[in-house]
């Protein structure tokens, strides 16, 4: 598994792409997929975090943060476009971000990105998480209901 900036390194085009669909709306926009205790799937909407380097999320106290504590595998997914059924999904490993020189540049990022003058008062009780990327897909499409959608896949190398 590889952070952000190696997949940027490593697939610039698809690391543009699925920015793009991820700040489609003029923040991050996803939801993730976690798995529960009992093997089940849960799905949440959330807010990732894309800085140069990785892929971040403050995840506020809920059974997805747990999940994610007890077993770090994790799917993300672009929401939907307006316009076409261009898609763009992640899947990987999640780890809890504990540098504090990081944690409060995340924060002020996430401020940033919604023009907010101080971080929100809840923020201290959030846990931020780095995403680690194993396998991406990106999907393009003319329109809804495209009948030839262009699917492009990629795997992190196995040796990282």
């Amino acid at each position: 598994m590889i952070a952000w900036g190696a997949f940027t390194s490593e697939r610039p085009d698809l690391a543009e792409a699925g920015r793009g669909l991820l700040y489609q709306f003029g923040v991050g926009l996803a939801f993730l997929a976690t798995t529960r205790a009992d093997g089940a799937p849960r799905v949440h909407p959330m807010c990732p975090l894309v800085t140069e380097d990785g892929l971040y999320a403050f995840i506020v106290p809920s059974p997805k943060r747990n999940d994610l504590h007890r077993d770090g595998r994790y799917a993300m997914h672009s929401f939907p476009a307006d316009e076409n059924e261009d898609a763009f999904s992640l899947a990987g490993r999640a780890r809890q971000v504990t540098d504090p020189a990081l944690i409060a540049a995340l924060a002020l990022r996430y401020g940033d990105e919604r023009d907010m003058r101080e971080p929100p008062a809840a923020l201290p009780t959030w846990e931020p998480f780095e995403f680690l990327i194993d396998s991406c897909l990106l999907t393009r499409t003319t329109k809804h209901g495209d009948d030839e959608p262009q699917h492009t896949t990629w795997h992190a190398p196995d040796a990282v």
